[in-house]
Formats: C-alpha cells, sequence, structure tokens
C-alpha cells in the first residue's frame, strides 16, 4: 500500500520549516547530496563571499536563495556539487569600525609620538577579530535558511593561501599579454588613504547634502564662422557643478540632436559685446530678465558643432600628448539644466573619461617629481605646486 502524505488543516509555514531542517540534519542530506555524486562531472562552486563584521539581512537571503537554486538544480542534473562558502575579510568598513571603537585615527598607527600609539601588529589582529565578529549569526542564518553551503571549510580573503593563490592566477595572465596598465576613474578617501569601493560608498553617513558653488564658463572659440563675429567674441557657455575641475579641461560635449543657437549679450566682466553658443531650450533660464539678450536667426544640432576648436580656458598646463580643446558629441547631454554644454574633465569624471576616449581627447595629466603622470591634483585634494613637478616638464609645459 502506497505511503499516505501527512494531511494539513493550516499553513504553518515555521513549523513545516524546523521538520524539514529536522530532517535534513538528521539524515545528513547535505553531504550526502556530494557523496552519492562521487565520480561524476565536477560543478564547483565558490561562494561570493560575505563581510562577516556586519549582521546578515533579508538581500543576503534573497541572493543565497538563488545560489541555491542553481547549485541544486546542477546537483540533479548529476553533477557534483562542491560548494565552499567564503568570508571577505578586506575592506575599510572594518578598519573604521576598529579606528571609531580604540578612537583612533590613520595617523596614530605606528606613529609613537601620537598619544593614541597603536602598533601595525595590534590594529591587524584587533581588524582580524572584529572582521569574523558576526559568523555565528551568519551560520544560524545560513542554517535556518535550509542554505547547502559548507561553512566548516570556508576561503577567507586574508588568509595567505587564498592572497597567493590572487597572485598566482594574475601571474597566469600577465604571462599570457592579458594585463594591461591603464587609468580609472575611483573614489578616492585621502583620511582612509585608499580608493573607495561602490559598497563602501553606500556606508550610513558617507554623503551629506551641501551648498556649492556652480560656475557658467566662457570658452573662447578658435576661428569662429565669420558670422559669429560680427557681435563680439564668439564663445562657449558650460555650466559646471564642480568648479575645481575647469583647470584640467580638455573638450567640451554637446548633445548630437540637440537644438544649439547662438546669444547676443555682453560680457558680465567687460561690458564687451560677445556672442555665446549654446542649448536654445536653456537660454531663457541663463539669461533670465535681468539681462538684455537677443536670440540671433538659426539654430543648428549639436553634431554640426563637432570638432570646433576652443582657447584652453586656464592655461596652466598642457595636455602631456594628444589633440584636447575641441568639442565633441555624448548622448547624455540634457537640457534639464545648465546650458546644454557639458565641460569634460577626462581626470575627474567616469562619464567624462568615457566620452572623451570615444574621440580621443586626452586626459589633463601633470608629471611628478619621480617622472609619474598624475592628475593635477594629489591625493589629498590639493594642486600640484611647481616645486612638486617634475623640473624638465616644468621647463617645456608649464607656462610661467
Amino acid at each position: 500500500m502506497a505511503k499516505k502524505f501527512a494531511e494539513h488543516q493550516g499553513m504553518d509555514l515555521v513549523a513545516t520549516n524546523n521538520e524539514v531542517l529536522a530532517e535534513w540534519k538528521k539524515n545528513d542530506i547535505f553531504h550526502k547530496s556530494i557523496d552519492c555524486r562521487e565520480g561524476q562531472p565536477q560543478f564547483i562552486f565558490f561562494e561570493g563571499p560575505p563581510s562577516a563584521n556586519g549582521h546578515p539581512g533579508i538581500h543576503h537571503v534573497l541572493a543565497r536563495s538563488i545560489k541555491d537554486t542553481f547549485n541544486r538544480y546542477k546537483t540533479m542534473q548529476g553533477f557534483k556539487v562542491l560548494r565552499k562558502a567564503g568570508w571577505d575579510t578586506h575592506g575599510l568598513p572594518v578598519e573604521l569600525g576598529v579606528e571609531k571603537e580604540l578612537g583612533i585615527t590613520k595617523k596614530d598607527i605606528d606613529n609613537k609620538a601620537s598619544d593614541k600609539y597603536i602598533s601595525t601588529e595590534d590594529y591587524n589582529r584587533k581588524c582580524r577579530e572584529n572582521v569574523m565578529k558576526f559568523t555565528k549569526e551568519w551560520r544560524q542564518l545560513t542554517e535556518e535558511m535550509g542554505y547547502f553551503v559548507d561553512l566548516d571549510h570556508p576561503y577567507i580573503t586574508y588568509d595567505n593561501k587564498y592572497i597567493e593563490t590572487l597572485w598566482w592566477l594574475l601571474k597566469q595572465l600577465y604571462n599570457k599579454g592579458r594585463l594591461y596598465k591603464g587609468y580609472t576613474i575611483q573614489p578616492y578617501s585621502p583620511a582612509a588613504g585608499t580608493g573607495l569601493s561602490s559598497h563602501e560608498l553606500n556606508q550610513p553617513g558617507c554623503y551629506r547634502d551641501v551648498k556649492d558653488t556652480t560656475v557658467t564658463a566662457q570658452f573662447s572659440i578658435k576661428n569662429p564662422r565669420q558670422a559669429w563675429t560680427r557681435h563680439g567674441r564668439a564663445c562657449f557657455l558650460a555650466w559646471t557643478t564642480t568648479p575645481w575641475t575647469l583647470p584640467s579641461n580638455t573638450a567640451l560635449c554637446v548633445g548630437p540632436e540637440i537644438d544649439y543657437v547662438r546669444v547676443r549679450s555682453a560680457n558680465p566682466y567687460t561690458g564687451a559685446e560677445a556672442i555665446y553658443v549654446m542649448a536654445e531650450k536653456l537660454v531663457p533660464t541663463m539669461f533670465g530678465s535681468k539681462v538684455p539678450f537677443t536670440v540671433l536667426e538659426g539654430s543648428f544640432k549639436g553634431k554640426d558643432l563637432l570638432g570646433i576648436r576652443y582657447h584652453q580656458l586656464i592655461p596652466w598646463f598642457k595636455p602631456l600628448e594628444g589633440d584636447a580643446f575641441r568639442v565633441i558629441l555624448g548622448d547624455y547631454v540634457t537640457i534639464e539644466d545648465g546650458t546644454g554644454v557639458v565641460h569634460i574633465a577626462p581626470t575627474f569624471g567616469a562619464d567624462d573619461k568615457k566620452v572623451a576616449a570615444n574621440y580621443d581627447i586626452p586626459p589633463m595629466m601633470v608629471l611628478d617629481r619621480d617622472g609619474k603622470p598624475q592628475a593635477q591634483v594629489d591625493r589629498s585634494g590639493r594642486f600640484y605646486r611647481i616645486e612638486d613637478l617634475d623640473a624638465e616638464y616644468v621647463k617645456s609645459n608649464v607656462d610661467p
């Protein structure tokens, strides 16, 4: 006679979950699901490791449910599925947590002149303790949700074996010629002395609202069309929320299908007549009712401006190489605010770097004392001083 399935009058998911988990534990189902596939093709799973220095959350349950689905599916297909757990122990949040707990900063580490001196060894030891602080809670969550993963033999990213494995893998890529040196735009913390990941940028307190100065800059056009010079100097108007990046400008970007016009007005500083090129829709916003202006007849698309050259705004330095100071096109340019002309500084913006690379626009780099290319600001956010730059570079590239 066939076994009769148990009948339930109500749905108690917690009780059902506990019954199933107890049955799995009693019969060691997780390990049996691996052992019974001995000799079969392997599907190897290394978990993208969570950080044990923080409590697990519901988003971890969701992510692990998806991972578990794939592993169980491959097991049902006949694969031997080894599932290795891991702990991500590298990261700024661990260091910041330790420093907050001890009441220290990076400047106190290995600094015997500091009243809060702590040796590098003691600091690292404390970080190792804190980074594994919530492993008990992680194990409880893992077991209660029925996630099959080997927590007894995890890989740990601070372990020398793991680190040496990564170096070995990088060496294999290098030997095959698949590594190259380049530049990316990364958020950087002067206080911590390190770049910041997207995870670290989402830490509580990372952002705060501030009021800042915006600038509308006038970029004088080189060899403008004759019709553009009948009423004074012709300029592109570009609006920026990061005026400190203007010395590093190497291009201007316009929307290819945006309508642009010439506006006859006066230079607000000298009073001289001038022609300003900007997006047609934003003219009323930029000039308003207090500034006399006239929109000259005839509009044109942004793509008609491609390649027009302009004078460098702040000629402190010259690009190390390449063809800079010209108009390029970008689909991301909007006419929601500003002027419809975007100032491009490839050393300080990911979008700027990407669109500039499309047109071989070089970044504004300088050479430091060691002859290495650097952005115009150092790791503390200060502009490089002349005395901090390569002497030969200064002679040939820096205007007196």
